[in-house]
C-alpha cells in the first residue's frame, strides 16, 4: 500500500487523491478511480479493510463491514458494486457502515484482495457448518426410519400375539409362519435383516408382515 500511495501521489499524477485523499474529496475522483487497474483498486480496497474493516466469524453467522465516514460509505459501497462486489450501506451513529453478511461474497472479496488467513478461516467454518448441516440431515431421517421400525414392529407383534392365541398363526403359510417366527425373535430387526436370516426376498418378508397385520385386523363392522 505504501509503494502503491507513493507512486500514485507523484505530482501531476491525476489518480493520486483516488488513495490518499482524505473522504470529503472522494466523489470527486470517480473519474480517477474508474481509470485505475483492477490490481490498484483492489490494493485500496485491501487497505480500506486493514483500516476500517472488521471480520466477524461467531455463532456460525458470517459478518463483515467497513466503518468509513459518512459521506465515503455510498462511494465505497459503489465501488466494489462496480468489481461485482455489491454490499449495503447504512449511517449508523454518525458513521457510514458497508456490510456484506453473504458468506459468499465476503469469501469472494477476502480472496481477491489476498487476505489468505481470514479466507481459510471462513472457508473452514462453511465447510464445518455445511458437514453439521449434512451430519444433522442424516440424523434425523435416521430417527424417523428407526421411529417407523420401532411402531412398525410393536405393531407385527401384536399381530403375531393374536393370531396365535386364536390358532390362525398355525393355519397361515409356512413362510408366513417363518418370517413370524423370526420377528418374535428379533424384534429390532430390520426387514432386510430378516430376509438375509431366512434367505428369501426382502419383498416376501415385507408381504409377509403385512399379512399377519391383516388377518390379525378386527373384521370391519
Amino acid at each position: 500500500m505504501a509503494r502503491l500511495a507513493l507512486r500514485l501521489a507523484r505530482p501531476g499524477d491525476p489518480d493520486a487523491a483516488v488513495v490518499v485523499a482524505p473522504s470529503a474529496d472522494l466523489a470527486r475522483q470517480r473519474g480517477a478511480w474508474d481509470a485505475l487497474p483492477e490490481h490498484c483498486r483492489l490494493a485500496w480496497l485491501r487497505g480500506r479493510f486493514l483500516a476500517h474493516g472488521s471480520l466477524s466469524l461467531a455463532g456460525g453467522r458470517t459478518h463483515l463491514e467497513f466503518v468509513v465516514a459518512p459521506d465515503e460509505a455510498p462511494i465505497l459501497a459503489e465501488r466494489l458494486a462496480q468489481l461485482e462486489l455489491p454490499a449495503s450501506w447504512r449511517i449508523r451513529r454518525d458513521r457510514g457502515v458497508v456490510t456484506w453478511k453473504s458468506g459468499e461474497s465476503i469469501a469472494t472479496f477476502l480472496g481477491r484482495i489476498g487476505a489468505g488467513p481470514g479466507l481459510l478461516e471462513l472457508e473452514a467454518r462453511q465447510v464445518s457448518r455445511t458437514l453439521r448441516g449434512e451430519l444433522n440431515r442424516v440424523l434425523n431421517a435416521e430417527s424417523a426410519n428407526v421411529t417407523r421400525s420401532v411402531l412398525a414392529a410393536g405393531r407385527q407383534l401384536g399381530a403375531i400375539g393374536r393370531l396365535e392365541e386364536d390358532g390362525t398363526l398355525a393355519r397361515l403359510p409356512h413362510a408366513v409362519r417363518l418370517v413370524a417366527a423370526a420377528r418374535r425373535e428379533t424384534p429390532e430387526a430390520t426387514i432386510s435383516e430378516i430376509a438375509d436370516r431366512l434367505g428369501i426376498h426382502r419383498s416376501a418378508v415385507q408381504r409377509s408382515l403385512e399379512r399377519l397385520e391383516r388377518e390379525a385386523a378386527p373384521p370391519l363392522a
